[in-house]
């Protein structure tokens, strides 16, 4: 039997994950990277995407994160995301909104000052999490 590492997914509001896990794939900035046991330490930058993993029976799981870091250690990978949210707990009808608010903003033809960076940003989370819940 394969050994176990703990992942431990927080954010500044709340632990979303803490449990033993056999691999967890991280969305690194440079790339995905998947944790096992005994995997050498270092620090990553994450963006938004998910992070898959299968827990200690087995099942895959899948939680959203927005970005932030993870550190990675033979016996553990904690990840301090700027929010998270697992599959279940993501709320349709508010990510399909905040997907059709971000690219009305993004059509937006008038001279209104929009912040682009921050209209992609909310479309991107938008569409990961969509992705997510609709990749059953």
């Amino acid at each position: 039997m394969a050994k176990n590492i703990r992942l431990e997914v927080v954010t500044p509001e709340k632990a979303v994950v803490s449990e033993e896990v056999e691999i967890a794939v991280c969305p690194g900035e440079l790339g995905e990277f998947g944790v096992l046991a005994g995997h050498t330490p270092f620090l990553s930058t994450l963006k938004i995407g998910s992070i898959r993993y299968t827990d200690a029976e087995g099942k895959e799981r899948m939680v959203f994160v927005s970005g932030g870091f993870a550190e990675v250690l033979p016996d553990r990978v904690t990840v301090l995301a700027e929010s998270a949210e697992r599959r279940s707990q993501i709320d349709v009808d508010r990510a399909q909104s905040a997907l059709e608010r971000a690219q009305k903003r993004l059509d937006d033809d008038t001279k209104e000052k929009v912040d682009i960076a921050r209209a992609k940003a909310a479309l991107d989370r938008a569409m990961h999490r969509l992705r997510l819940v609709k990749n059953v």
